[in-house]
């Protein structure tokens, strides 16, 4: 607020400034003009100078309102014979200011008009001037190589009006372009964001609520018979409640506003956290082999996304094919991490249940995403021999950009 305020003050400094420099040069013109002296005493030429000059240094409170101000003082001093024969243009230089400012703050009909009607003052005051005032004017002692003419005066007038406008015209195009550019960026990050936001709720929902789905059932099948099973599953259904809940917090932290109370942040999930990913699937009924092999710390963003991948891909083993056997390889090189994990499909010869297609799924689909983010590859499908394979690349620098 404070810089906004102060480069305004800057700028009003400027404008003043400007009118003053204005000023001068018209006092000086109208005191010694290229042509024909005025009839106008020679102190008038102070209050003209300052009274035409003015709307420069009050352009920027009420542009439009300062522009029919300026134009209507300059052609008035034009037409009363105060202006300088031959350098009537200069009168109008105000009002060519305010018309810059003009087309960079409104809408390219409204300073399109404010244009015509500058255009058509000046024309009109030009040739009343020429038409009965000039002949009245005493001839100059020392003629100008260039004698004064209407049609110069309305060219050169003309020229620097046309100029002002295209000029403001395109300087408001570029911060309107620019303007448009900064919200679609914006309207893109939070998009990402919300897909992000999004997969990683998917991901912990998912995985959590197929468990406590798996062991509800159990409990539920053997509630007469073998009690003690009953209670370990409520067991495990109250860990993964427990610790879904923690990362749905985690999760929503990202949606808080900055004045928003926090709690304290939890660390996002890495390659730390699969050991607790594979018992959780085998408290689910599914044998996993786990192989991780790790040259050197992984950068937290590719951890997080191995972690969600290994993560979704036992989910899915756990609802669609468990109880079963699985093996899950992680090889980080310092150059990319593999993930695989292939299943051995339902045992007895079951059909996996439905909805396991290669295509078809978020679960899929967010690994997919997870992948190609980092510029690597995925595939997931079904097994000749019978089972389910998935399998991700995931290229990386050490500093955790794309490869």
């Amino acid at each position: 607020m404070k810089r906004a305020g102060w480069r305004l003050r800057a700028r009003d400094a400027a404008d003043a400034v400007v009118a003053v420099a204005v000023a001068l040069l018209m006092r000086y013109a109208l005191v010694d003009p290229p042509g024909p002296s005025s009839h106008w005493p020679a102190w008038s030429a102070w209050p003209v100078a300052v009274a035409v000059s003015s709307p420069i240094a009050l352009r920027r409170r009420r542009p439009r309102a300062v522009l029919a101000f300026a134009c209507a003082t300059a052609a008035a001093a034009t037409m009363a014979g105060a202006a300088a024969a031959g350098a009537i243009w200069l009168t109008f230089t105000p009002t060519v200011l305010v018309l810059y400012l003009v087309a960079t703050t409104t809408s390219i009909a409204w300073s399109a008009a404010g244009l015509a009607a500058c255009l058509g003052t000046a024309v009109t005051a030009v040739l009343v001037f020429y038409a009965q005032v000039f002949p009245g004017l005493e001839p100059s002692a020392t003629p100008s190589e260039i004698a004064p003419a209407w049609p110069i005066e309305i060219g050169v007038i003309t020229v620097l009006l046309a100029v002002a406008w295209a000029a403001g015209a395109v300087v408001r195009w570029k911060r309107e372009t620019t303007a448009r550019l900064v919200r679609h960026l914006a309207e893109t990050a939070v998009t990402d964001e919300r897909r992000r936001i999004a997969r990683e709720l998917h991901d912990v929902i998912g995985h959590s609520m197929s468990l406590i789905a798996v062991k509800a059932t159990v409990a539920n099948h053997v509630a007469d018979t073998r009690p003690q099973e009953v209670r370990a599953a409520l067991a495990v259904i109250e860990q993964t409640s427990r610790s879904t809940l923690a990362e749905i917090h985690r999760v929503l932290d990202l949606l808080r506003s900055d004045g928003d109370p926090q709690q304290a942040r939890l660390p996002a999930p890495g390659m730390e956290g699969l050991p607790e990913l594979v018992a959780h699937a085998r408290s689910a009924g599914v044998e996993v082999d786990l192989t991780v092999r790790q040259e050197a710390g992984l950068p937290a963003a590719v951890a997080l996304s191995v972690y969600r991948i290994v993560q979704q891909a036992l989910t899915n083993v756990v609802t669609h094919a468990g109880p079963t056997r699985c093996s899950v390889t992680v090889d980080a090189g310092g150059r990319e991490a593999v993930i695989e994990v292939v299943d051995d499909g339902p045992r007895s010869g079951r059909p996996p249940r439905a909805g396991r297609a290669v295509r078809g799924g978020h679960g899929l689909i967010g690994m997919r995403e997870r992948a190609r983010m980092y510029g690597g590859s995925f595939s997931a499908g079904p097994l000749p021999e019978g089972g389910f394979h998935v399998s991700a690349r995931l290229p990386y620098d050490p500093e955790g950009t794309t490869a």
